[in-house]
């Protein structure tokens, strides 16, 4: 087994195993286990690393072997400098999930863990398929796990939002599907994404297939308008699946414009930039506002992530490698805050069983380890020089400068609104005097907890003081996109 094989496959093995062994009366095996197996899920993720060359742009470790011969279907694997950092922080944060549920989650703990050790693999696989068939697979079967945690371990309201988030993106993917089998006939029969990237489209051709894709991945990050599903499944689900939801599978959806929109249809890309930047301004900023105005920390912290994901698609198309590497690096940095967020507030709702931010105050007093670190992930969240929030916005509207000043200073506005929401729910949670009696019995994290965060906070605080390992590792990947980009493919 390859590389990356073993880095999709060993998390579903894992999976699998949780739920032949697995019952309700050896739940602290399954916990053991499903730990484990997110460990041996990150561990097989370094001969992946040991083996990329830093400079190389284009894809390494390929992986091919035949899958559905008929129709020229292979089981293609392979990686390159955008891709790389994201099967890592996919690993990653699969451990800190299992960390977040270990005495949490009660009920099902073997279902549980294996919906997110299958999910992680899958998501994994996402990212490393260069069969497009291939990609479309794990693409969809991500839908699956995550639906059910949030169906089966969600709050009151977990099937309506259960329903709607598969609703919605499995509606989108279909026009997907639809441009994929387009292409394939196109192309004589080819599902190799490196042969679509060479395909003389006309230009309606290429409009057509780059809003079929839009239909899919905009829904995914989420963009704006179709982002209303994001807040209403991030209230109901259970705290690692808001974790996992905003920290990867969001970015499967950014990940699918530079593996498909961009290099398939460039000329569109070009011709429909506006648009895109004029959606992703509006995520920016008027998502931004919306965040403002919330009471539920889960809604804020959702409505949020829409905005922090307007600077990645806004980053893709100004056509600069300043702006698409800070969109990639926004990403990452986006997944581990993200992730930082929701379990600050899943561990206050695991001790009040509130996420109304009227419900708390002062909880630094009684609370003060977990206030340093929620504090730190708020301060990320805004974008405070020194943590990973700061760094890929920044570059995005560096390149917004170089593009036009008014996308600029909209897109710069967004770090003062980030800064107003983010204090605003600092303030009224965690400073001043204690609020009530539920405040003043809380008590502060344990080891496990403690654990969680801070493997978060070292990565947060790592990359925003020295990203330069994964810019080399992105921008060799990035230039090469954007020489492709450049060139047209019009007949």
């Amino acid at each position: 087994m390859g590389s990356l094989s073993l880095a999709i496959w060993t998390p579903i093995a894992f999976g699998i195993l949780l739920l032949l062994i697995g019952n309700e009366r050896n739940a602290a095996t399954v916990r053991w286990v499903a730990l484990i197996g997110s460990l041996a899920g990150l561990l097989a993720t370094v001969p992946m690393m040991s083996s990329f060359v830093s400079g190389e742009a284009g894809f390494q470790l390929v992986e091919r072997s035949v899958w559905i011969e008929r129709y020229n279907m292979f089981y293609l694997l392979g990686v390159d400098g955008i891709s790389f950092w994201l099967v890592v922080l996919t690993a990653f944060i699969n451990v800190v999930v299992v960390i977040a549920g270990w005495q949490v989650i009660e009920q099902r703990v073997h279902q549980y863990m294996a919906a997110f050790m299958v999910l992680s693999g899958l998501m994994i696989g996402v990212f490393l398929a260069l069969d497009a068939m291939l990609f479309y697979v794990f693409f969809e079967a991500t839908l699956i796990p995550m639906y059910l945690i949030i169906g089966g371990w969600g709050g009151p309201n977990k099937i309506y939002a259960a329903f709607k988030f598969f609703l919605y993106t499995l509606l989108g993917s279909l026009l997907m599907l639809v441009a994929l089998i387009y292409l394939y006939n196109q192309s004589g029969g080819s599902f190799y994404l490196a042969d679509w990237y060479n395909l003389p489209l006309s230009s309606s051709a290429q409009t057509l297939v780059f809003f079929a894709f839009f239909a899919a991945f905009a829904v995914k990050v989420p963009m704006w308008p179709v982002h209303t599903w994001l807040p209403d499944v991030h209230v109901e689900a259970p705290t690692g699946g808001s974790a996992v939801l905003a920290a990867i599978m969001l970015k499967l959806g950014a990940y699918g414009f530079l593996r498909f929109s961009l290099p398939i249809a460039p000329d569109a890309a070009h011709e429909w930039a506006w648009l895109m930047i004029t959606l992703s301004l509006v995520a920016v900023v008027y998502v931004g506002l919306v965040a403002m105005v919330q009471t539920d920390m889960k809604k804020l912290v959702a409505y949020s992530s829409v905005a922090h994901m307007g600077f990645v698609t806004l980053g893709f198309f100004f056509f600069n490698d300043l702006g698409m590497t800070g969109a990639v690096v926004q990403m990452i940095a986006h997944g581990f805050v993200s992730a930082a967020m929701f379990l600050c507030i899943g561990v206050l709702y695991d001790r009040m069983h509130s996420r109304e931010i009227a419900s708390y105050g002062g909880v630094a007093n009684t609370m003060p380890k977990f206030a340093a670190f929620a504090v730190l992930f708020a301060m990320a969240n805004a974008g405070l020089p020194g943590t990973a929030g700061f760094v890929g916005e920044w570059m995005v509207i560096l390149a917004a400068v170089q593009f036009n000043f008014w996308v600029a200073f909209g897109a710069a506005s967004a770090l003062i609104f980030g800064a107003a929401y983010t204090l605003w729910m600092v303030k009224r949670v965690y400073l001043g005097d204690v609020a009530n009696d539920n405040v003043a019995k809380l008590t502060d994290i344990n080891t496990r907890e403690f654990v969680m965060l801070a493997l978060l906070a070292v990565a947060v605080l790592a990359m925003g003081v020295y990203p330069k390992p994964m810019t080399d590792v992105i921008n060799p990947s990035v230039e090469l996109l954007l020489q492709h980009v450049a060139q047209t493919k019009l007949i």
